[in-house]
């Protein structure tokens, strides 16, 4: 195993002290010991810094930071992919030390299963114990981009304080789909029960309601530390959310007013949302706007350099957040954020971090990038599929 041991997270945040791979990517086999510190990871492009990152983030909720199948993670070798591939880690989480394991369902390679301590693990539970916020290179261009991809990036940073917010997702999700399938039908002349739509559409309303309101909730502590916060390296961002539900919920509409306004407005817009082949009104449409406060211009009419300082800024100030709540930061996974920052921005990243105590996961081409961390990061070469620690 290659590292040492190390101190204990500070205030119980989450940390990582071992990481091994089996056949995952690029990586035949790995085995890490590891600290609470930040981990920097550093090398030429096509070594596998993205590839070790996205097998920390298979340790938290959801499906990774690219989002990939079970499939798309084994490695290839010249005689075909690998049977089965395998992340197993030891961490410390708020309950104490636990185990953790994901990988391809022997019986089935394209399915991918999760354990904690040794039992099925649901989402809920891993984004409770090992609560995570995550940037990767999409995010540099997050506010000139797709709507969606903005709302994608809320939701992470919201489930990284309110481990729920994943269920109420997926619910609602599911939910839709549903009344979407029932809606198509209508369209093609079949007759469908109206109480199955209205079953659909009051638990659309309901986790739409929940959902909604987490984001609300998120967005004002956010808001609070991004204010609280003293000028440095990142500047400020003033943020708004455009959404129907939200709406109301900021009006002072009460909870269950607004599950009882929604699912009626669905009601309403079946002939509507049959027609488009999608429901136009919703959480599902919301859009986050931000405006860099001290330009007091829209984020997305800044410069390159400026939109991703906005965007690193958002994530270590809900990471502040989270632990004024929790007790505990998140595990931070900062892919390339080093990149066409200048010095003092490095520094102020570096400063920030460690300021948060958290468990900090970071990749750049050049080891001079992590310089300002000093020893107070875990620093590794990676080549070709290994790590070997850097002085």
């Amino acid at each position: 195993m290659i590292g040492a041991p190390g101190p204990h997270p500070a205030a119980g945040s989450p940390a990582v002290t071992r990481l091994k791979l089996t056949g995952f990517r690029n990586y035949s086999a790995l085995d890490l010991t590891l600290d609470a510190r930040p981990v920097a990871l550093f090398g030429p492009n096509g070594a596998g810094k993205t590839n070790l990152v996205e097998a920390v983030s298979f340790l938290g909720p959801g499906r990774g930071v690219r989002a990939a199948g079970a499939d798309a993670v084994r490695m290839k070798t010249a005689d075909g992919p690998t049977p089965v591939w395998a992340v197993y880690a030891e961490a410390m989480t708020r309950d104490g030390a636990v185990s953790l394991a994901t990988g391809s369902d022997p019986s089935d390679p394209a399915r991918r299963r999760t354990r904690l301590d040794g039992a099925a693990a649901t989402q809920g539970e891993l984004a409770r114990l090992v609560p995570m916020v995550w940037l990767t290179p999409r995010e540099d261009r997050l506010w000139a981009g797709p709507r969606a991809d903005r709302l994608k990036f809320l939701d992470r940073l919201v489930l990284a304080g309110a481990p729920d917010h994943a269920a109420a997702a997926t619910a609602y999700d599911k939910a839709q789909r549903e009344r979407q399938r029932l809606l198509d039908r209508m369209e093609d002349g079949v007759r469908v029960d109206p109480a199955w739509l209205d079953a659909l559409e009051a638990e659309m309303a309901q986790h739409g309601v929940a959902l909604a309101a987490a984001r609300l909730d998120a967005l004002a502590r956010l808001q609070a530390e991004i204010d609280a916060r003293p000028d440095n390296a990142f500047p400020k961002a003033d943020l708004a959310l455009d959404g129907v539900v939200e709406a109301r919920l900021a009006q002072g509409m009460k909870a269950g007013e607004a599950e009882d306004w929604f699912a009626a407005s669905l009601q309403s817009a079946r002939r509507r949302d049959g027609a488009a082949g999608r429901a136009l009104t919703g959480p599902h449409r919301t859009e986050l706007a931000a405006r860099h406060r001290s330009k007091d211009q829209p984020a997305a009419d800044c410069a390159t350099g400026e939109q991703k300082a906005l965007v690193l800024g958002l994530a270590l100030a809900q990471a502040g957040a989270v632990r004024r709540s929790l007790g505990a930061a998140p595990v931070l996974i900062f892919d390339e954020a080093c990149a066409h920052l200048d010095a003092a921005r490095r520094e102020g990243l570096a400063e920030a971090i460690l300021a948060l105590e958290a468990q900090a996961w970071l990749t750049g081409v050049e080891a001079s990038l992590f310089a300002a961390f000093g020893a107070g990061a875990q620093h590794y070469r990676i080549e070709a599929g290994t790590a070997r620690e850097a002085g």
